[in-house]
């Protein structure tokens, strides 16, 4: 301990009032550092004197600088110090006389002493060489030597007076202590800014506090140290200053604190920053309550990282005892930090140089392989501290503050054992002596106890603590265990590692991460073997080295050949990957049959294999399909009878064994049962076995014995087996009905289908197909009964295809010979027939009255179908309907039918009905006619979308009319606009009145439809002169046209233009 005492008589003299200080009061340091008096032996440096400097000058220069010190040791007095005190603080040294016991006049005198004698860059004396001036810094100035001096000695004779005052010893320590740690380059304030900001944050346990310090170091950068080699006397008499204040104010924190920066000073020297920096911090976590203990640890903990080795290692064990956060730090502290003791040597003992030395060692450590016993018992703590990091944070008890997952702790883990295999884990010969180890075994304390020096057993540790866990990331896993045992130099082990590893992940990732760290050590291992071989070939000379030459050889083509095995494996690897995700997977055994290729065996094997791990209840789509290419191989011989049938025998036995198992296979769908069936059959008559492909589909389709269990089976009930439901499988029985027609008798067919239809799962093309079979028999009648039957068993529109196809050929087998059963079927089928449909039987219907029957008749029914069919297609049949009328009685028998279609179409519809109309009036030569229907269809044509009806009327007056009416025409297109647009803005203010005011009753709304219409006839029957005799739709019809322009419709004498036409 550093400890300065002062000696003060029992009683206070007047000469010591007066601040005369004899020698024999003056103050005495007792310590246990040695003194000016012990033997000690002042430490050496050599300065960096320039070339040209030699040795001699080189010496004397040192010696000269080594002459200045100690300069406050002893303290400094006016009458050891000449010159200590100048003539202009004679005033203030005579006030102090006046006014002892004040510390205000002690305060001021040593703020005027400051003031005056300190200056903020250095002037170097003369002669001092640039290296000098460096080491020496501040006290390089003879000025601020001086000023030291007198700034010591005025502090020491105030701190007589007041040996308790913290601001006094505060204030000292301080300026002192600028003079040997120098200055930061951005200041005293800038340095006090950042004291102020850092302490605005709250101090936490963890990474934060540590790095906290690291960023505060990189931003102090002192500029005019005092060298700790060359002033080692100043340092150690500075730090004797902080262990007078602190044995005078022992729980002063900022003090601690202050004193305890010294020792992490880049310029801090080795006889202080070491032993007695470790009890200096010892003794302030002892003397200060433990709130405070953060900020002590915050410093130990960077100096102890500062100093490495096994100083280091217990300090930080010590603080890990009370928070593991660190741990992760800890151990790579433990990787880092260099065999032994670093220790100071002035500027040496920095930041930078420190991270320097750092890099340096890592790099030591890279090209080096063999670690040194200490290297290697750090190694191993490091690695069972990472693993003990790892379960701890499995279990919930530690989480990494850097955010690792317990998996990213383990791995990190697995990267130590990477890299130093031989340091940490055991042998392989002895890992295999090892008993195997459950999951629910309690592990050994020796895995994460760093005292014991037990090797790890790092296959288990995998094993357990990370497949075991972390099945999702097991390719990592696998390949860092290969790799752990590659850096052992134990190939074999290595490469059964990574084929138990492709032999057990789940993921084509992990497979092809696996896989192509295989590969890739396989390949530079091939590479080394051969550069070393050739390297070697120019020595190989006597006959030993020929042989051992030659197992060189044969040991590269060896593993060349287990590398293209292993390339060729590949897809069977992958494909092996597949399955165990999914044993259920039909397709990747499809897929693993197709890879065996011609190896008949080996896909016989893989399909017996599948047929015994497949669960149809879990299998992927086409399970079926899997039975029915197993039976095909063998019915085609194997792989070569697909390539030359003739020149292998079919087994079609063995196919019969697989559909025979096939057919009892629970399938997810009856349609795949059927397709089995069906495919069974399909093989019997490829081969020729006519016979028996009837007997198995017979037996396909037999229904239980029981007909109440037919009546309750449904074919969609999936809670029954599909064998129970295959009898009503429709396209097992369209099968077998196609059977039958082809192999079968006529009975047995009919009694094929009448079973379908007993079973009701008989569609519309079921009785086609049934009706056209007993057509091609010639039996038409039942063929017709087959088609009644279906009619009355389905509705529309199923039954619409089973009238159309029935009634033409029944009118293709009788024409007319049987016209009023004929009539009958038509009437039954438009009976109930729905208006989208009707048309086109209502064509047949009429054809069959024009060919066979009656023209009368005919052209009724084409007048009901203009009235039955939909809205899209009357306009069609009114086309169809005036076609015909006037090909059977003429242009002018057509005039009514084109009346009664303008009155029911729509709008657009009858526009272009009146146009055909007025055509047909002109080729009869009636031009009155024609332009009265002109006239009558301009009411519903707007001349902006319908310009094709204006420019054919305007033709007709160019062509026939005069110039009276054309003037009509134009004054009524320019009526039938106005009144459009009239409409259009109406209909616009009437919705814009409607949202702004309550509806009125006395006004129609536009969202009333029957006051629109009313209002429309109103408007319709207020009208003159306007052609009236056919009518059309009101929708989008202008209200009225005659009623404001009366004049521009009908004729001048005020008679119909429809009486004449009628």
């Amino acid at each position: 301990m550093l400890v300065e005492q002062w000696s003060f008589r029992p009683k206070r003299t007047e000469r010591e009032r007066s601040g005369v200080v004899s020698a024999r009061t003056s103050v005495g340091f007792v310590t246990g550092l040695p003194s000016s008096k012990t033997t000690t032996r002042t430490p050496t440096t050599t300065l960096m004197a320039p070339r040209a400097v030699d040795d001699r000058s080189g010496a004397a220069e040192l010696e000269r600088v080594s002459s200045l010190f100690p300069l406050t040791y002893p303290v400094p007095s006016p009458i050891t110090h000449k010159g200590l005190v100048p003539t202009d603080d004679i005033v203030l040294e005579q006030e102090l006389l006046r006014n002892p016991d004040n510390i205000r006049t002690w305060m001021s005198y040593i703020s005027h002493v400051e003031e005056t004698n300190f200056r903020k860059r250095p002037m170097p004396d003369q002669g001092l060489s640039s290296a000098s001036v460096r080491m020496l810094g501040f006290l390089s100035d003879e000025t601020l030597r001086l000023a030291l001096q007198r700034i010591v000695s005025l502090y020491e004779r105030a701190l007589a007076v007041f040996p308790s005052s913290y601001k006094l010893w505060h204030r000292y320590l301080s300026a002192r202590a600028r003079f040997v740690l120098g200055d930061p380059i951005d200041g005293a304030e800038g340095r006090r800014h950042r004291l102020l900001q850092s302490a605005q944050h709250a101090l936490e346990m963890g990474p934060s506090m540590l790095e906290l310090r690291r960023s505060e170091e990189a931003q102090e950068k002192w500029e005019f140290s005092l060298d700790g080699t060359l002033g080692w006397k100043e340092w150690r008499s500075l730090a004797a200053a902080y262990e007078r204040a602190l044995q005078q104010l022992p729980t002063m924190p900022r003090l601690w604190l202050d004193y305890l920066t010294l020792f992490v000073h880049p310029a801090c020297p080795p006889t202080i920053s070491k032993t007695h920096a470790r009890r200096t911090f010892d003794r302030a976590l002892r003397t200060l309550p433990p709130s405070l203990h953060l900020h002590i640890w915050r410093w130990y903990l960077r100096w102890a990282e500062i100093c490495g080795s096994e100083v280091a290692q217990r300090v930080w064990c010590r603080y890990l005892r009370i928070d593991s956060s660190l741990s992760e730090p800890y151990v790579a502290m433990l990787l880092e930090m260099p065999e032994q003791l670093r220790i100071a040597d002035g500027h040496a003992n920095n930041i930078d140089g420190s991270i320097a030395r750092h890099d340096e060692d890592e790099k030591d450590d890279d090209d080096d392989d063999s670690l040194t016993p200490v290297q290697e018992r750090r190694v191993l703590e490091a690695a069972k501290r990472m693993l003990a990091l790892a379960r701890s944070a499995w279990t919930g008890e530690y989480t990494s503050p850097n955010g690792k997952s317990p998996y990213q702790l383990l791995l990190d883990w697995l990267e130590l054992a990477e890299r130093f295999p031989e340091s940490i884990g055991l042998p392989p010969d002895k890992e295999t002596q090892l008993p195997m180890r459950h999951p629910d075994d309690k592990l050994p304390d020796s895995e994460t106890n760093v005292l014991d020096r037990t090797l790890l057993p790092v296959r288990q540790i995998v094993e357990r603590d990370g497949l075991a866990r972390f099945p999702d990331q097991a390719g990592r896993l696998w390949t860092g265990l290969a790799t752990y045992y590659i850096k052992r130099g134990d190939f074999d082990t290595a490469w059964d590692t990574f084929e138990q590893g492709m032999k057990t992940v789940l993921t084509v990732r992990d497979f092809t991460q696996i896989f192509d760290a295989y590969a890739e050590t396989s390949e530079n291992v091939i590479s080394f073997m051969m550069e070393e071989l050739e390297d070697e070939g120019d020595e190989a000379n006597d006959n030993t080295d020929t042989k051992d030459r030659a197992q060189q050889e044969a040991e590269i083509d060896r593993r060349m050949q287990d590398f293209e095995a292993l390339m060729e494996r590949r897809p069977f690897l992958v494909n092996d990957v597949l399955l165990r995700r999914n044993q259920d997977d039909v397709q990747e055994w499809e897929k693993r049959v197709t890879l065996w290729g011609d190896n008949d065996e080996m896909v016989i094997a893989t399909y017996k294999n599948a047929l015994e791990t497949i669960n149809p209840r879990k299998a992927t789509a086409n399970l079926h399909q899997f039975y029915i290419h197993f039976a095909q191989f063998y019915e085609d011989g194997g792989s070569l009878g697909r390539t030359d049938p003739s020149a292998v025998e079919r087994d079609v036995a063995a196919a019969r064994q697989i559909f025979e198992r096939a057919v009892k296979v629970p399938f997810k769908r009856v349609d795949d049962l059927a397709e089995v069936w069906c495919s069974w059959a399909e093989m019997e008559v490829r081969n020729g076995h006519y016979d028996e492909a009837l007997r198995v589909m017979s037996r396909a389709t037999s229904p239980p014995s029981s007909h109440t269990k037919i009546q309750q089976i449904s074919y969609y009930d999936d809670s029954l087996a599909p064998q129970s439901r295959l009898f009503k499988s429709l396209k097992l029985w369209a099968f077998y009905t196609d059977l039958e027609e082809a192999l079968g008798t006529l009975e047995s067919a009919k009694h094929a289908f009448d079973r379908i239809l007993e079973l009701k799962i008989a569609n519309a093309q079921t009785m086609i197909n049934f009706a056209m079979f007993l057509e091609e028999q010639e039996y038409y009648e039942d063929a017709f009964k087959v088609y009644e039957r279906g009619v009355e068993l389905f509705t529309y529109p199923v039954a619409f295809e089973l009238w159309n196809v029935y009634l033409s050929k029944f009118v293709h087998r009788y024409g007319g010979n049987k016209l009023e059963r004929a009539r009958d079927l038509f009437e039954q089928a438009l009976d109930k027939c729905p208006a989208n449909l009707c048309k086109p039987l209502f064509l047949k219907y009429g054809e069959l009255e024009e060919r066979y029957g009656l023209v009368r008749k005919a052209m009724s029914i084409y007048e009901r179908a203009t009235r039955a069919v939909v809205d899209e297609d009357r306009y069609e049949m009114y086309l169809y309907y005036i076609a015909k009328a006037a090909a059977n009685y003429g242009l002018v028998a057509t005039r009514p039918i084109y009346e009664a279609a303008i009155e029911v179409l729509p709008d657009r519809d009858a526009a272009s009905m009146c146009l055909r109309f007025a055509t047909l009036e002109q080729k009869l030569g009636e031009t009155e006619r024609a332009r009265a229907i002109y006239g009558h269809a301009s009411q519903f044509c707007n001349p902006k979308t319908q310009p094709e009806f204006w420019k054919v009327w305007n033709a007709f007056e160019i062509e026939h009319g005069t110039e009276d009416t054309f003037r009509d025409m134009l004054r009524i297109k320019r009526s039938v606009q106005a009144q459009y647009n009239t409409d259009m803005a109406n209909m616009a203010t009437t919705v814009l009145g409607s949202a702004n005011r309550a509806p009125s009753t006395a006004v129609p709304s536009i969202s009333d439809p029957m006051a629109m219409i009313e209002a429309q006839q109103t408007a319709k029957s207020a009208r003159t002169g306007a052609p009236s005799f056919v009518a059309a739709s009101a929708t989008s019809r202008p209200a009225t046209v005659a009623s404001s322009h009366p004049e521009k419709l009908g004729t001048d004498n005020g008679i119909d233009d429809d009486d004449d036409l009628l």
